[in-house]
């Protein structure tokens, strides 16, 4: 059972993009319907989908919000959900995905506590192929103030965040020019800002290893490169902070093009190598 709150329980917009997952899609939102936490609102944006997805999410009438669009990739699917939104929170879940039906409570419960906070996540159990697997250490969570952490890789996961509505008014939405990597350059907005705090309890099934995964297409450092390009050109970072995004980018660019390189993509490969001497 969720702890009691100080006041109105709040809100919460709970958005699902979707494309093309008739199969699945319908337990991520069974998981949203099954919260023991009341208040939310649950938006599902189907991304141009041509599958029977449409007809799945028909079956839950009123229970759930759909909004339709032609395929536009997932950042823009997300801020389709947070431009129609209503709640004073957000909770993301991709629709591979799975709550546990305490998610939402005890995150919000996290916020009451914490009325400085404005962004938090859980832990997750993280499923391949069927099978329960342990995140490496790398992916290991950190809470607080994460940015270095998170420039090697992305430590936040959308299923797992809950997001106050007035952090996107300070950040900005997921930048819908990334067709991947869209997550890290947001939560690098973010943390190098502000603390993402971690609950400790696994609240998220995490789902993986099916062919159509965006985190499954190569190369995908090639956007983490424009994601820290983005952050070190933005202003907003401090001299340290920004001495750690350069060294990143630097790396990155260095393995990229030796990658290109490899492959026979010379144009490619020089203009990554151009960055690796890039400085603050």
């Amino acid at each position: 059972m969720n702890p009691p709150f100080a006041h109105k329980p709040p809100l919460v917009s709970v958005i699902i993009p979707t494309y093309n997952r008739a199969g699945i899609v319908g337990e991520a939102v069974d998981s949203v319907l099954a919260q023991d936490y009341p208040d939310y609102e649950l938006i599902v944006v189907d991304d141009g989908s041509t599958d029977a997805t449409a007809e799945v999410l028909n079956r839950y009438g009123d229970k759930i919000r759909t909004l339709r669009q032609k395929n536009r990739g997932v950042s823009a699917a997300r801020n389709a959900g947070i431009r129609s939104a209503s709640g004073e929170f957000f909770a993301f879940l991709d629709s591979d995905d799975l709550w546990l039906p305490s998610k939402l409570g005890l995150q919000v419960a996290f916020f009451d506590r914490h009325p400085d906070a404005v962004v938090c996540q859980t832990e997750e159990i993280w499923i391949r192929n069927g099978v329960r697997v342990n995140p490496r250490k790398r992916h290991r969570k950190p809470s607080g103030m994460i940015f270095e952490p998170s420039l090697q890789l992305c430590l936040v996961s959308p299923s797992a965040v809950m997001i106050r509505r007035s952090l996107f008014d300070q950040v900005g939405l997921f930048d819908e020019s990334l067709p991947a990597c869209e997550d890290y350059d947001l939560w690098l907005r973010v943390s190098c800002r502000y603390p993402v705090y971690r609950l400790s309890t696994a609240l998220v099934v995490k789902r993986g290893g099916h062919s159509d995964q965006l985190s499954r297409q190569p190369g995908l450092d090639r956007y983490r490169i424009q994601a820290l390009l983005k952050i070190i050109e933005s202003g907003r970072l401090s001299k340290s902070q920004t001495e750690a995004a350069v060294r990143m980018l630097r790396t990155k660019s260095r393995i990229y093009a030796a990658g290109c390189r490899k492959r026979g993509r010379v144009e490619e490969a020089t203009s990554y190598e151009k960055l690796v001497g890039k400085t603050p």
